[in-house]
């Protein structure tokens, strides 16, 4: 037994050493440094959005110990990524695998660098599920929930599998309480559309929702049970300028249903942003159709 322990800690030693290449520190706040990881050779860096208190000054701390100034490309909340690029070159990307090989019970690593020391936490994956949103709509590819101990400053650093392949980003901001990592699958998504246009392209309604059970009749009648009940509208939104009052219950969007707000999010989609929709709302009891044209929100 003490044999296969001590091949385990050689394994994980070398995995640690490997990883340590290509994560580095991100120096986006006035206090710890975070972590981020390098996603090409020409400086480009991926970590946490919510690590990042400014928008310039940022630095970047390399596995070599230099540290570099670096720029924002863009961010994206509703995942809790952003991109950076350092002013340097040559440096070593991470192995992604997006083919998700990591299940409930195996072992994985973070990794961090909130400073200039690589720093490493073993722990399990101890959840997963499939596509979900966060709180604030962004959409993750996999939910994937680790029992590790997320160390200070590890936020934006990697996940590491037990081949020594990067599986995801951590972060400790998408679900309060809670060790998640956005899967490799996502962040790709997300850094390719920064890398392209700085932003995220999302659809934009300019409504607060809250889900509502409809009367049994209108709920016969609709084929479904449920709708959202806004409980505010946004002056000068597309909404507004579509006269949605406080008070109305959105059932359908583009003639499809919206029955929560992840029906509402779904129909929001980069390609809609500009189009003149059909939204169904239930107003004093009765059904109404109004048309808007959906904005953008980046």
């Amino acid at each position: 037994m003490s044999e296969i322990l001590l091949q385990l800690s050689h394994d994980l030693s070398e995995i640690a050493e490997a990883a340590g290449q290509y994560v580095v520190c991100v120096e986006g706040r006035p206090r710890l440094g975070a972590s981020g990881i390098v996603w090409a050779t020409d400086g480009l860096v991926v970590t946490a959005h919510h690590v990042l208190e400014r928008d310039e000054q940022i630095a970047v701390g390399l596995p070599d110990g230099k540290t570099v100034p670096a720029t924002l490309v863009g961010r994206d909340p509703a995942t809790d990524l952003a991109l950076l690029r350092a002013q340097t070159g040559g440096l070593t990307p991470a192995a992604w695998s997006e083919a998700m090989t990591v299940h409930v019970g195996h072992l994985v690593l973070a990794m961090g660098r909130p400073g200039q020391s690589v720093q490493v936490s073993l722990g399990v994956a101890s959840a997963l599920g499939g596509e979900w949103r966060t709180p604030m709509g962004g959409l993750v590819d996999r939910y994937l929930q680790t029992d590790l101990v997320m160390l200070p400053g590890f936020s934006g650093g990697p996940l590491v599998d037990m081949a020594g392949h990067v599986v995801g980003l951590n972060t400790s901001a998408l679900l309060r309480g809670i060790g998640l990592a956005v899967p490799a699958a996502t962040v790709r998504r997300v850094v390719e559309a920064l890398a392209a246009h700085g932003w995220i392209r999302r659809g934009y309604l300019g409504v607060t929702t809250q889900p509502v059970r409809l009367p049994a009749d209108l709920a016969a009648e609709l084929g479904q049970e449920t709708g959202l009940l806004l409980v505010s509208v946004e002056r000068g939104s597309p909404a507004g300028d579509a006269f949605l009052f406080l008070g109305d219950t959105i059932v359908a969007l583009d003639d499809q249903p919206v029955r929560n707000m992840d029906d509402l999010l779904s129909l929001l989609s980069p390609d809609r942003v500009g189009q003149r929709v059909r939204v169904r709302v239930v107003r004093g009891g009765q059904v109404n159709v109004l048309t808007l044209v959906i904005g953008e929100r980046g």
